[in-house]
């Protein structure tokens, strides 16, 4: 089976085409939506509430087979993905406790094909890796970046473009287009992701150039990094552009400045499924995914969740990721 995917050149690493352009309101009286406008013009209601009637596929045997023993035998796919919540990603529904999202929509898919029963396991973003790393849980569906620093210890299997955003105050008058721009501000990020890894070898790019460093900050949640947006203690807040667009358009106190690949500024940054290192599950996640992408369902998941923009036409084993230094 082919595994090759299309980029994007690099031209296209900044002023990314945002991938999702969101006008959300939830409405209690409709079940739990919230409506999503596409960056094509369409609008698409999604269903926040805990009765998601996600799509589905059929097993597919030959690809089931390959699947390691002592996960058949079990009969579940211990899917492990962030406990933080990051509409259209993953994050609670109405009830607050069903976890729901694109990233449990694919993860459910890809179980599916394998024949297993999806266990959805969040957990704070550090232990999803704690997790992975002791073989308690099979797979990461976190938004998890490509990067080759992590291919040392992970196989991957992509299925979505990644692209980051910067997000502002409404009016705040920012345009972030390269670390000239956020020389001397303020810019939180979340620990340990390929953001802060952007964020810190901008601020040192700043510094050689003979530019303020950023003030980089961090906070334990995202309430707490919006209050501080809100405040004015921080300028922007650098995470996935999918949530970044979501919450500027719910909350209207918002807006997206800037956006950027997840791989940097030579290659379009890609999400994937997340594995141990020779687990002997990474080839049937990406059979899985590209069986999923062929027949169709996998379009019918992104769209559902306002994310067609973010589609890969293939998914790849251990693609190119972030590179050790952005250069």
């Amino acid at each position: 089976m082919s595994t090759s995917i299309t980029r994007r050149t690099a031209a296209a690493a900044l002023g990314l085409a945002t991938a999702v352009v969101l006008a959300a309101c939830s409405n209690p009286d409709d079940g739990g939506t919230t409506e999503v406008a596409a960056a094509s013009g369409g609008k698409t209601k999604i269903n926040i509430s805990a009765d998601q009637n996600r799509v589905t596929t059929d097993k597919v045997d030959s690809i089931a087979a390959e699947v390691p023993e002592r996960i058949r035998k079990r009969g579940t796919l211990e899917v492990v993905d962030s406990s933080g919540s990051a509409a259209p990603l993953t994050f609670f529904a109405t009830d607050n406790k069903t976890v729901i999202g694109v990233e449990p929509d694919i993860a459910s898919l890809v179980a599916d094909v394998l024949g297993l029963k999806p266990h959805i396991n969040p957990v704070s973003w550090e232990n999803i890796f704690v997790g992975l790393d002791s073989a308690k849980y099979d797979v990461g569906f976190s938004n998890i970046t490509v990067t080759e620093e992590r291919k040392e210890k992970y196989d991957f299997a992509n299925y979505r473009e990644d692209n980051l955003g910067f997000e502002a105050k409404k009016g705040s008058g920012l345009k972030i287009t390269g670390p000239a721009d956020v020389a001397g501000r303020t810019v939180a990020v979340s620990s340990g992701t390929n953001q802060e890894k952007l964020l810190i070898e901008w601020s040192k790019e700043n510094e050689k150039a003979g530019r303020e460093p950023v003030n980089i900050k961090y906070y334990q949640n995202d309430s707490d990094t919006y209050l501080a947006l809100q405040s004015g203690r921080i300028d922007l807040y650098l995470g996935p552009n999918p949530t970044a667009a979501y919450h500027a358009a719910t909350t209207g106190k918002t807006e997206v400045v800037g956006t950027y690949s997840g791989a940097g500024a030579t290659l379009q940054g890609l999400i994937a499924a997340t594995t141990k290192k020779d687990s002997g599950l990474v080839k049937p996640l990406a059979d899985a995914l590209n069986h999923v992408i062929d027949n169709g369902t996998y379009a019918q998941v992104l769209e559902r969740w306002g994310l067609s923009d973010e589609a890969v036409t293939r998914s790849e084993i251990n693609p190119p990721g972030l590179p050790r230094t952005n250069k």
